[in-house]
């Protein structure tokens, strides 16, 4: 699906390539696949269209990412802070999902790109519930106790990020071993992807908008964190057993 540079596209034509080139939706949650995808595909044609690389998209991404995780740890959370940090990191997102999609659309994807953009990842998925720990350390009214939602929710998210990246590569050598990797196939039902909305990074995006309101964003952040220890749960298991099937 790329294009020369002499054959540049409109934006609308660049979308409708974008739309016949997506990724499986087979495990992905409600937010990323009904939101974050489709704003990535308006993002990455937007981005074609000012000659842009994914790189430079990735970067603008993690510019986007970290300064609404500074707002975090740094700022007072009142309501005009929480949709700062909201806007930040829901912009983050979508850009994350349009430097994979801008690169498909030129054929510019190298693994150098790949590694960038999961290195950017790790470090966001690393920081991101420590600055919520240091948030309620030294703006929230909360007991001691409360300080370890946010270090139970770093471990959960660190094991959760690395277990799907591991298996997801352990399949792809696989697949190469056998002579059979190919573009991801399948998809999940719309009740499936709401069913796991809560392991979901964009809806963490968006709860940061409560942010302002101590109570609720503590309810529903502990709220997220018991759903991810039940999804994980039940997914470490089955991705053993997929594992182990591949010999």
């Amino acid at each position: 699906m790329s294009v020369t540079s002499g054959q540049k596209m409109s934006y609308g034509r660049a979308l409708e390539q974008l739309e016949r080139a997506q990724k499986t939706n087979k495990g992905a949650p409600a937010y990323s696949r009904f939101v974050n995808r489709p704003l990535g595909r308006r993002l990455a044609a937007r981005a074609y269209r000012l000659d842009a690389t994914p790189n430079r998209v990735t970067a603008v991404s993690a510019a986007c990412t970290f300064s609404g995780l500074a707002l975090v740890a740094l700022a007072e959370p009142t309501w005009i802070v929480a949709l700062g940090v909201a806007g930040f990191l829901v912009l983050g997102y979508g850009l994350d999902a349009a430097d994979g999609q801008l690169s498909r659309l030129q054929g510019s994807g190298t693994a150098a790109g790949e590694w960038l953009d999961h290195v950017v990842d790790a470090v966001k998925m690393a920081s991101l519930h420590l600055v919520v720990l240091i948030c309620w350390y030294r703006f929230f009214d909360l007991d001691a106790f409360w300080l370890l939602v946010p270090l139970g929710f770093q471990v959960v998210a660190a094991t959760q990020f690395f277990a799907v990246i591991l298996t997801d590569q352990l399949r792809r050598m696989h697949r190469a071993d056998h002579g059979t990797i190919r573009a991801g196939q399948g998809s999940s039902s719309a009740l499936y992807s709401l069913a796991v909305v809560p392991t979901d990074y964009g809806l963490m995006c968006v709860v940061f908008g409560l942010l302002w309101w101590q109570t609720g964003f503590v309810v529903v952040y502990t709220l997220l964190l018991l759903a991810n220890v039940v999804f994980l749960a039940m997914a470490l298991p089955k991705w053993f057993r997929e594992v182990k099937r591949l010999g």
